[in-house]
């Protein structure tokens, strides 16, 4: 089963910039770290104030192994811990989404 973590940002519309850069540190740190990186996206037309990521995961354990190899990861702290001290982004919320399976375009493995 694949599942997909769905985040939506509330970012401040002014630091549009710093959320590019911290997406950007994301771009590295996922893949290195088992996630499986769709994207982050930034606001262009419409609500100024909205940034989605989307990650996925071959299964649950994935995520879990996932989520401790980001624990120890060391630019994974700096990006999480710059965000906080920059408040950028003021609103985080998280959906787990399951893929229907013929649907996805999978990367070669």
């Amino acid at each position: 089963m694949t599942i997909t973590c769905f985040i939506r940002y509330e970012i401040d519309p002014f630091q549009k910039d710093a959320f590019r850069r911290y997406a950007e540190a994301w771009g590295r740190i996922i893949p290195r770290c088992g996630g499986h990186l769709v994207g982050y996206w930034l606001p262009h037309e419409g609500s100024n104030v909205e940034g989605w990521g989307l990650i996925g995961f071959d299964s649950l354990a994935a995520y879990e192994a996932y989520r401790a190899r980001l624990r120890a990861d060391e630019e994974g702290a700096r990006n999480f811990a710059w965000a906080q001290e920059q408040r950028f982004i003021l609103k985080e919320e998280r959906r787990w989404l399951q893929g229907v399976e013929s649907t996805l375009n999978r990367p070669p493995q």
